[in-house]
């Protein structure tokens, strides 16, 4: 696994793995985020942050994998 990378701003090799490792491995690169784990069709307010990645996990899986893409805001 690669070091920290305060510049990353998104996870595309998350999607398809369960939401705990996929938090890990976020925190790891971006431990100056907070991140929001939710089950997918979560309603959300609108709204950038840049301090913050959501994680949208398949809550009807056993699971809970990630079902997209984490970014940044």
């Amino acid at each position: 696994m690669a070091g920290a990378d305060p510049t990353r701003t998104s996870w595309p090799e998350v999607v398809g793995i369960p939401a705990t490792p996929a938090v890990m491995k976020i925190n790891h690169d971006r431990s100056d985020v907070a991140i929001e784990v939710l089950p997918d069709g979560t309603k959300v307010p609108k709204g950038f942050n840049a301090k913050r990645v959501r994680v949208f996990f398949d809550a009807k899986e056993s699971q809970g994998l990630v079902v997209r893409t984490p970014v940044v805001g």
